[in-house]
């Protein structure tokens, strides 16, 4: 097996940055994208919040875009996911499928899944009035009435966040008592545009006949009833996982499952392995701060190749 100098796994912004840079820098990166190339931007229509572009961009419009920039430097994208890792060994092997790949240096970027309902309605309707990013889609919901589904922290954060744009925000907890910290629970009781709807499920997102969301049909959780109730946009907050299953027992990771990178880089535990967008980041989870951590990422590959060449 040939060994590679870089091989970059995942390709959503994070990674496909870091693809950019790594191969600018002639370390003709391999990416392997996974089976859900572009990450979660591809299930996002309008993307208004990534700069350069002022009239918006549609999310899996901005991942060809990024690809397409990473391929003219010279980077291989792969549409295959890595079946696991040897970090024991170095330079490090990784399987694929039947093949394997040798390489000096691995930077992870596989993101971070958002939890889902599992319930009809949800895959259809994603980006179609239902979403799981405020930050992402608040502006959207300017004097609308919306729900947010969740007990949590995040669901309070989410919740409290789009009062700046929505003329009422409803939490929606399967159970009496939120499950949020006292202070996050405080905060959103006092938002005179927040209201709680304690003790109901969500078991299907209703849409209109234009094919986006119309409203929720919710069980209540006390005497089994049906109701629907009309909604002009859903956010599910019921927390995120991120994708570290096959590293989890070969790099350091956080209780929550996110991976530790370490003194304001994005070297993680391992040497020569690196960590950048919402794998290792529970905070920001946006597309731009995304991409400058797969910017760092590879400047930090870079150097550490640099160094171990002239060794």
């Amino acid at each position: 097996m040939e060994n590679k100098k870089i091989i970059i796994i995942g390709s959503g912004p994070a990674g496909l940055t870091a693809a950019i840079y790594a191969a600018r820098a002639n370390l003709s990166p391999i990416v392997f994208e996974g089976f859900q190339a572009g990450g979660q931007l591809t299930m996002t229509t309008d993307v208004e919040n990534f700069p350069g572009f002022p009239e918006g961009v549609q999310g899996p419009q901005l991942m060809d875009m990024l690809r397409e920039q990473a391929k003219r430097f010279g980077a291989e994208c792969i549409m295959k996911n890595v079946d696991s890792i040897d970090f024991d060994n170095y330079p490090y092997t990784l399987q694929v499928g039947k093949q394997y790949y040798k390489t000096f240096s691995v930077i992870i970027a596989t993101g971070a899944s958002a939890k889902l309902l599992d319930i009809e309605g949800e895959e259809n309707l994603m980006g179609r009035g239902l979403s799981t990013c405020a930050t992402c889609d608040g502006f959207f919901y300017k004097d609308k009435q919306i729900h947010v589904i969740g007990g949590g922290d995040s669901a309070m954060e989410e919740a409290i966040f789009l009062t700046k744009f929505a003329s009422k925000v409803t939490i929606v907890h399967r159970r009496s008592k939120l499950r949020a910290s006292k202070i996050m629970e405080d905060r959103a009781r006092s938002n005179p545009k927040i209201e709680f709807m304690f003790n109901y499920s969500p078991i299907k997102f209703l849409s209109s006949s234009s094919g986006v969301l119309d409203g929720i049909e919710l069980k209540n959780n006390q005497d089994s009833t049906i109701k629907n109730v009309k909604s002009d946009g859903v956010f599910v907050a019921i927390g995120h996982n991120p994708n570290t299953e096959i590293f989890k027992d070969s790099v350091e990771i956080d209780t929550n499952g996110y991976i530790n990178t370490f003194n304001k880089s994005s070297k993680t535990s391992v040497k020569g392995v690196f960590a950048c967008g919402d794998v290792q980041d529970s905070v920001y989870r946006q597309a731009i701060t995304a991409a400058g951590s797969g910017c760092m990422a590879a400047i930090d590959a870079e150097r550490f190749l640099e160094e171990g060449l002239t060794e």
